[in-house]
């Protein structure tokens, strides 16, 4: 649920869980006000109709039998009942006073009656004593035709009390629910909110102090959940970033120990060997033309070593233009094969490339990159052919969309815990061997380089005693675009 609802939903509740309760606790309070507070007691809209009969009962009585008015005995229950129903009777026949209920002042009524005229209907009696009574007159004629005046008295001053204090409650219970819900469900939602900013608060903090190990999860489906995982995914970048970094140093260090070691090797060698001619120990021409023989071979390995890694640095930097072009692969590889064929050092090994199908296989190369990775991976073959029937084999085809060349022998082959390092840069799986033999360590590295720099990839299968296969593949021309038609 996004942010944007779930406040949308928090303002909906706030205006309907407030109007529920208040609906709840008014109905509560109007039973508690007005409804049967004792057992026995009769609710206010009884007490009220009651009182309403009494007063119709003796308007009637009025109307009809004006004399049974003067009875006593008649009045006095009347009044007793209206006064169990907060009501009061006076009756006057030509302004003087014939009853007056025991509630009320005589004395205030007849000063009233003295100085304050008929005002009509529903005037407060303010003379009187007992604050709070209002009035309604009835008027009518006796048997004798003498004017009477019937005053109908009701004590509102306890309901009004109560009224009071019941909508007093009510606006204090409104306040307090308004306060309450709004107060909870602000709480929630923003401890929804605030918690996971205090999480990311937190890991950014983490990240500040260089700890990049601690993952940001939020487990949300909204924007901070959004967020959050963009908060995650930058955190793992940094950390990767950081480490592939301390990577990078860690090889630079160590491609320095490397070309520091392999210059320094042919260098002493060549040092020794001029040292020798100026001591006097090549003092005769066969050493002397033995030691130069030495000095020239150790400065072709300098610099073929010094070419390599010149080559490798361009390639590692981008800054080695490649230019494709279409090529044959059948017919290039042909061409690879006849060339090894003539090569002096390939005297006494066997070139194999079986052509069972003659149909072209175009690819998009550069040429002379492509022969550099194929000199690579046989340069590497000839290091460990130790049989007497010395083999390799060349291939070439096409597997799913991809061209795969292949480059097999029969040689010493390669253990299994050296195979993921063998592409690796100044990487020997024998030292010892490969120094003897002019290794720079980098051939095989700038196979992967140029090979990835056209797009494929390389890999390497072998098994120790039974000989080594290198295979990278080339993407087929349909795939990058091209047109072989």
């Amino acid at each position: 649920m996004s942010i944007k609802t779930r406040l949308l939903l928090s303002y909906i509740a706030m205006i309907i869980i407030p109007l529920v309760l208040f609906g709840l606790v008014a109905s509560g309070l109007a039973n508690y006000f007005w409804g049967e507070q004792e057992p026995g007691k009769p609710l206010l809209r009884d007490t009220l109709n009651k009182r309403d009969e009494l007063f119709a009962g003796v308007t009637f009585m009025a109307k009809y039998a004006p004399n049974q008015l003067t009875n006593q005995k008649l009045l006095t229950e009347t009044d007793e009942e209206l006064q169990a129903v907060g009501g009061a009777l006076i009756l006057t026949k030509d302004e003087h006073v014939l009853f007056v209920s025991p509630s009320i002042d005589r004395a205030d009524v007849s000063d009233y009656l003295q100085d304050q005229p008929d005002q009509g209907r529903m005037h407060s009696w303010k003379p009187f004593k007992q604050d709070g009574y209002t009035f309604d007159t009835y008027e009518f004629t006796f048997a004798d035709q003498r004017k009477g005046k019937l005053y109908f008295l009701a004590n509102s001053f306890p309901y009004m009390q109560t009224g009071i204090y019941f909508f007093s409650a009510l606006i204090l219970s409104l306040l307090t629910i308004v306060a309450l819900t709004n107060g909870v469900l602000t709480f929630l939602v923003s401890r929804s909110i605030i918690r996971p900013l205090y999480a990311l608060k937190q890991a950014a903090n983490e990240i500040k102090e260089g700890n990049l190990e601690r993952s940001v999860q939020l487990q949300r489906k909204d924007e901070l959940g959004e967020l959050g995982e963009a908060f995650e995914e930058m955190r793992s970048r940094l950390y990767d970033s950081i480490h592939l970094q301390l990577q990078y140093e860690e090889n630079r260090k160590q491609l320095i120990s490397s070309i520091s070691h392999d210059l320094k090797t042919p260098i002493t060698g060549i040092k020794a060997c001029v040292e020798a001619v100026q001591e006097g120990i090549a003092d005769t021409e066969a050493k002397r033309e033995k030691y130069m023989k030495m000095i020239a071979i150790k400065s072709e390995q300098m610099d073929r070593l010094i070419d390599e890694l010149f080559l490798f640095s361009r390639l590692d930097l981008n800054k080695l233009p490649f230019h494709f072009e279409e090529v044959d692969m059948r017919a290039y590889m042909a061409r690879f094969a006849e060339e090894l064929r003539l090569d002096p050092r390939m005297h006494g090994v066997s070139i194999r490339y079986d052509e069972h199908n003659e149909s072209p296989i175009p690819v998009m190369a550069d040429q002379e990159k492509l022969h550099r990775v194929l000199m690579n991976i046989v340069d590497n073959s000839l290091k460990y052919l130790n049989k007497d029937e010395k083999l390799i084999r060349l291939e070439v085809e096409k597997a799913s969309g991809d061209v795969l060349v292949a480059i097999s022998d029969n040689g010493t082959g390669i253990e299994k815990e050296a195979m993921p390092h063998i592409f690796d840069r100044f990487y020997r799986a024998d030292p010892a061997r490969n120094s003897a033999m002019g290794g720079s360590g980098l051939g095989l590295a700038i196979v992967k380089q140029i090979v990835e720099g056209h797009g494929g990839r390389v890999w390497v299968e072998s098994e120790s005693g039974r000989g080594t296969r290198i295979c990278f593949t080339l993407p087929d021309i349909k795939r990058v675009g091209g047109n072989t038609e």
